[in-house]
């Protein structure tokens, strides 16, 4: 069961990427008929189809496919049946029917490619996710993810994270500080950026990103709660788990790949976030067939 926050983001964004598809008069009034090819077909005719993954993948995004022939239903006389066979967070073969869909011809077609679209992008992060998960799953380094986002599809990209076994970072510029180089140097030092964090809003976790050790230092005695290692090399890593020494925890960021992570995970950090899970997107191949 989806948060009341994700719920109504999903509702929001499906009827923004079906009003890209059928003007922006769905939202006011949602109808199937403003699909001038659907229109083609009598306004009766009913139809049975599947929707087939073509790839080994992971699934995520059954909530966006459902919401989206929820809100194609309205006012329709039929609503559209859709039987899952498979749930968020599974790992599927090549040619596997991940759900039968019944209902009216109209609607099915109308609906069929911003269903699409949602379950083959959340699909593909959830897939990378679980590589990059499978690489850490000898360590206790648990894997982030970043905002490098599709403007619009936040929730939805992080949701797919968790989908393929990773962890969400901060959601944005709300609920957690991320202190960057800009922001030391506008507040005049690390010492005064995380003192001010801290008086600001107690309870908030403070994050400041250094780019050498001696920043690293400083940001350790200032209290910060993570200190994120900025395209270290795998030496200075090393040497930043002896200096901290379970002060504060440590996050490894910058130009992450499948390739490097053994080598970080052996220094013994904390995170490793890759923003290539939601920024490198590469949709799963999925076709809807009727049957």
């Amino acid at each position: 069961m989806h948060s009341p926050e994700l719920q109504n983001d999903i509702r929001h964004t499906v009827t923004w990427a079906l009003a890209e598809d059928l003007g922006n008069s769905f939202e006011q009034t949602p109808s199937s008929d403003l699909d001038i090819t659907a229109s083609l077909i009598p306004k009766d005719a009913e139809a049975v189809a599947t929707i087939i993954c073509r790839e080994d993948c992971v699934i995520a995004g059954v909530a966006w496919v459902n919401e989206v022939f929820t809100q194609l239903d309205k006012g329709a006389q039929q609503s559209t049946e859709i039987t899952w066979f498979v749930n968020d967070g599974q790992a599927v073969k090549a040619n596997t029917i991940l759900c039968e869909l019944k209902g009216n011809a109209r609607i099915l077609l109308t609906g069929e490619r911003t269903a699409l679209n949602y379950l083959q992008s959340l699909s593909g992060t959830a897939t990378i996710t679980s590589q990059y998960v499978k690489e850490l799953s000898s360590s206790q380094t648990k894997l982030l993810d970043t905002r490098k986002t599709i403007p619009g599809m936040r929730s939805a990209q992080k949701y797919a994270v968790t989908c393929g076994g990773g962890h969400n970072h901060r959601i944005g510029l709300f609920d957690a500080f991320l202190i960057k180089e800009n922001h030391v140097n506008a507040c005049g030092g690390i010492k005064n950026a995380v003192a001010t964090a801290k008086a600001n809003f107690p309870g908030k976790t403070v994050e400041v990103e250094v780019e050498n050790l001696d920043e690293l230092q400083q940001a350790i005695e200032a209290g910060s709660d993570i200190i994120m290692l900025d395209n270290f090399s795998t030496k200075m890593i090393e040497q930043a788990v002896a200096l901290t020494r379970g002060k504060a925890k440590l996050e490894v960021s910058g130009n992450m790949t499948l390739e490097k992570l053994k080598a970080y995970t052996k220094a013994g950090v904390d995170f490793i976030s890759v923003g290539a899970l939601t920024k490198h997107v590469q949709a799963v191949d999925l076709s809807m067939r009727f049957v």
